[in-house]
């Protein structure tokens, strides 16, 4: 993944349309070496076929796969418009970002972006930065409070263990791994006998070493004994703010209305779907797998088409990349659905919820398998 430079950043410019915008971001990248003079004809050509405009004041202009010889080396550069452009009916955009990739090399940065404009209090900020410093500080997150980290590098299922300790060490391990803790956390947490919360779960964490926030999850194939207590399952919690507390609070009210066998026994999806959302489905959803084909992933314009096919339906619909974080997304949200990541080969999985939920997951089935606009693979 390349990174954003100051250079890249052009706060404070003006523009009569969006067309006009456009070709000011399209000149910049040529400037730079990115692009040849003509990728700007696709850049225009790609906003009539769908709009590039993510949401919350956001816009990424970018060519077509017909002027993807128009780049040169892939590159971005960032344009804050203070007074807004129209971008589409009802939409106003103040940052454009223009892109421009040969391949998929730019999913990682438009993954970071989508994840930090998908907070409304941030876009605010971004319409209203004085200095490109400023602005690349918003826009790589380097202003954020880290989020909490819980996904699939952190969660464990079907560990061979017989014995808390094995379960202790690996929760350990893996919040070490990431840098959410440090030395003395372990000791503390291996060391300590974790408290049964009841249906097989426990939980520890340790006063000392909390870095980060972060949240570690084993399960065991097989539940086992300690204490003549059952154990299914460990998580090792690293509290360096509040973020975990409403992980915890949903795992409560599963243990409260009696159904804690869904942490149980949920694949590694739905768990993290249930501890990290708290409009994960509990009952009557229907659920289904696809792979993208689409060369270059899920950018915007395949993406728009998917969530314009969910958009079609009344039913609840999530989806979860899960070959990227497993933490499920808003089937509604543009931005959201971006900012997974998804890349060629990537298995998407949909839930739906709702009486028209079969006839959904078919379509968005379909949609995938005809290529989202861009044509099956």
């Amino acid at each position: 993944m390349f990174q954003l430079s100051v250079q890249d950043i052009h706060p404070g410019a003006s523009a009569g349309s969006k067309d006009e915008a456009i070709r000011q971001v399209a000149a910049a990248l040529a400037q730079a070496g990115n692009v040849a003079d003509g990728y700007v004809n696709g850049m225009l050509a790609r906003e009539l076929q769908t709009s590039t405009y993510l949401g919350n004041g956001i816009a990424i202009p970018h060519g077509t796969t017909d002027t993807r010889d128009q780049v040169l080396k892939t590159g971005v550069k960032v344009f804050q418009f203070p007074q807004g452009i129209a971008w589409g009916e009802g939409q106003t955009a103040y940052v454009a970002i223009g892109i421009a990739a040969s391949s998929d090399e730019h999913l990682g940065l438009l993954r970071q972006l989508t994840h930090v404009l998908s907070d409304d209090d941030v876009a605010e900020q971004l319409k209203n930065a004085s200095s490109a410093e400023e602005l690349r500080a918003l826009l790589m997150g380097e202003k954020q409070q880290a989020s909490l980290k819980l996904d699939n590098d952190t969660v464990q299922l079907d560990v061979a263990a017989a014995d808390l300790t094995t379960l202790q060490a690996l929760n350990a391990g893996r919040l070490k791994a990431v840098g959410a803790v440090d030395s003395r956390f372990v000791s503390n947490v291996i060391n300590d006998t974790p408290l049964n919360l009841g249906h097989g779960i426990w939980l520890n964490d340790s006063a000392e070493g909390n870095l980060t926030s972060a949240i570690a999850v084993s399960r065991s194939a097989t539940p086992f004994e300690f204490d003549g207590q059952s154990v299914a399952m460990l998580l090792t919690v690293a509290m360096a703010d509040s973020q975990p507390v409403n992980v915890l609070k949903r795992v409560s009210d599963l243990i409260i209305n009696q159904k804690a066998d869904r942490l149980v026994k949920a694949d590694g999806a739905t768990l993290l779907a249930l501890l990290t959302s708290d409009d994960a489905p509990l009952d009557d959803v229907l659920s289904a797998e696809f792979v993208v084909r689409n060369e270059h992933g899920l950018h915007a314009r395949p993406g728009t088409v998917l969530v314009n096919t969910v958009k079609q339906f009344n039913s609840e619909i999530t989806v979860t990349n899960l070959d990227g974080s497993g933490k499920p997304a808003n089937g509604r949200s543009l931005m959201k659905v971006v900012a997974l990541g998804v890349k060629q080969g990537h298995r998407l999985r949909f839930t739906a919820q709702g009486e028209d939920a079969e006839q959904a997951l078919k379509a968005i089935g379909d949609a995938i398998a005809a290529g989202l606009g861009e044509g099956a693979a």
